[in-house]
C-alpha cells in the first residue's frame, strides 16, 4: 500500500500561507472543489471523493489521530460515476458525513502541500510528503519539519484528525 506523511494545521492567514507555498513551489497552485463524503467502516477512514466533474476517487486510508507528521497508507481507486458509487456504498455502509471543500495544490518536491478552505471550518493546510520506496519513517516526518518551518507553521497550530473528525466533534 503506498504511504505517505502528513500533518495539519489551521491557517490564520491563507493570504500569506498562499504566498509562501506558490514562492517555494513556482507556482500559483491548482484549485479543486471537492466534495468528500465518509462512509462507516471497521478500520481506517473510507471516502468517495467527488471532483464535481464527473469524476472521483474511492479512498480507504489508515494513519494516527495524532498532530505533528504522521505515516498514512492508502489505497486509491479511480471513478467515473462517483454519484452512483456513493448511492451503492451509502446502502452498505451508511454515511458518517459529508465534507466540501475547495483546495489549492501546491507541488513542493516529494511533497503535496494543500490550503484548503472548509465549509463550517474555515482554512487549514495539509502536507503529504509523498514517501519513496526507500525512504524512511523519519526521513519522511524531517521533510515535513522543514517544510512546516519554511511555510511558517507553528505546532500550536496542528490539529488531530480528519476534516470529518472536526465537523462530528463540532
Amino acid at each position: 500500500m503506498p504511504s505517505n506523511v502528513e500533518i495539519k494545521a489551521k491557517v490564520s492567514d491563507p493570504e500569506e500561507f498562499a504566498k509562501k507555498a506558490a514562492q517555494l513551489s513556482q507556482s500559483e497552485g491548482t484549485i479543486i472543489r471537492q466534495h468528500d463524503t465518509f462512509f462507516n467502516c471497521s478500520r481506517g477512514r473510507l471516502k468517495l471523493r467527488d471532483f464535481m466533474n464527473g469524476s472521483g476517487q474511492l479512498i480507504f486510508y489508515e494513519r494516527s489521530d495524532t498532530d505533528g507528521p504522521k505515516l498514512s497508507r492508502y489505497s486509491i481507486s479511480p471513478t467515473s460515476d462517483p454519484l452512483s458509487l456513493k448511492a451503492v456504498l451509502s446502502d452498505a455502509l451508511k454515511v458518517k458525513g459529508e465534507v466540501r471543500k475547495e483546495r489549492r495544490l501546491f507541488l513542493i518536491g516529494q511533497t503535496r502541500v494543500h490550503l484548503d478552505t472548509v465549509e463550517g471550518l474555515g482554512h487549514f493546510m495539509e502536507l503529504e510528503v509523498v514517501m519513496q520506496p526507500e525512504q524512511s519513517v523519519d526521513e519522511g516526518q524531517q521533510v515535513a519539519v522543514d517544510l512546516m518551518e519554511q511555510l511558517g507553521v507553528s505546532e500550536d497550530h496542528l490539529v488531530t484528525g480528519a476534516y470529518m473528525d472536526l465537523i462530528l466533534r463540532g
